[in-house]
């Protein structure tokens, strides 16, 4: 498989200019307070999944709007102490699935939220929330929906339900609320970086708002826009494309809307230690436009870069590299910290 884009050195040097749109932090200050504002109660459900070494729960917590976000938590069945946990979120089109899949973290020890993207549930895994008042999760399409403007855009209710998740997984019972992990791949890696720097903003507005202890975001979506639409050779960004070439007098408004949710930009805000993996011949998300993305990373940062692999990542290997980074960062509980009980 050939190189779609530039090659490794080129990848280290790439430092676009990626300017703050206008009242960035204002427009992202006010999406979390209002979600904050109409939030509800936590339903906290047991499922039976059919396993005997992983508990799951069906958990619905208020996203963006108010709406209801639908996640499971799987925990270790053994379990003696609250634990750290890995809020993931997920790849373009999929939704959480059902109760006994995604257990990979709980069986590792870990408390893991898998969190619905709203409105997807079409391609590996169903989805079980929608996107607000349109219904059932449904197909494609979402990466320019609502695009006109930011507030109105698609991404901005993901990413405050995504914020949202994270308070929830902070709150819950068996969960250490100091060791809290941001998880994903592809559209969750995005989202993940994403969260790194918008969780300091809601700490600055919200008094509840929690801390991120780590992001571990594989072969992020949703960073450089630009320079994603531009290389990428497959969908999702050539919806982008199929939009405008259809309507070029939008351009504008379309990228003027889309760098208010450029993780590129999003992660100088970031605090929390990161580790990022890039795969070098990835024909979805462009290596150029995630190195943009790692580059701006304003937290501690760790690389893994593959350089024969396309969007599949480093797949088992990688996951063996995460393993013993979240042991590093969120392993084990900080001594004189005392984890929330609430359900």
């Amino acid at each position: 498989m050939p190189l779609t884009d530039l090659n490794l050195q080129e990848c280290l040097d790439y430092r676009p200019e990626l300017p703050d749109p206008p009242g960035l932090a204002t427009f992202w200050e006010q999406s979390i307070t209002e979600a904050w504002e109409r939030s509800q109660p936590v339903s906290v459900e047991t499922v039976d999944n059919g396993l005997r070494m992983v508990d799951t729960f069906d958990v619905t917590f208020s996203g963006a709007g108010g709406d209801p976000v639908r996640a499971w938590l799987h925990l270790p069945a053994a379990r003696s102490e609250p634990l750290a946990c890995v809020v993931e979120s997920l790849g373009y089109g999929s939704g959480r699935g059902l109760a006994h899949e995604r257990i990979f973290w709980a069986v590792a020890g870990y408390a893991h939220l898998v969190v619905d993207t709203r409105g997807q549930g079409w391609s590996s895994a169903a989805g079980d929330t929608p996107d607000g008042g349109a219904g059932l999760p449904g197909g494609p399409g979402l990466l320019v929906r609502g695009v006109a403007s930011p507030s109105t855009y698609y991404y901005r209710r993901v990413f405050t339900d995504a914020v949202r998740a994270v308070a929830t997984a902070a709150g819950l019972r068996d969960v250490d609320p100091t060791r809290v992990v941001a998880a994903g791949a592809s559209q969750g890696g995005g989202i993940s970086l994403a969260l790194a720097g918008l969780v300091p903003l809601a700490r600055g507005v919200v008094d509840d708002a929690p801390a991120l202890a780590g992001v571990m975001a594989d072969v992020p979506f949703l960073c450089h826009f630009r320079r994603a639409v531009d290389v990428a050779a497959e969908h999702p960004y050539r919806e982008i494309a199929d939009y405008l070439r259809l309507r070029p007098d939008r351009a504008e408004e379309t990228w003027r809307t889309l760098s208010y949710f450029d993780a590129a930009v999003l992660v100088r805000q970031a605090t929390a230690p990161a580790l990022v993996s890039i795969a070098m011949m990835d024909r979805i998300c462009p290596p150029s436009s995630c190195f943009a993305a790692y580059h701006s990373y304003a937290g501690p940062k760790e690389l893994a870069v593959y350089e024969l692999n396309d969007h599949e990542g480093g797949g088992a290997t990688h996951r063996s590299r995460q393993l013993a980074w979240l042991d590093r960062y969120a392993g084990r509980p900080r001594s004189g910290q005392h984890p929330t009980t609430t359900s």
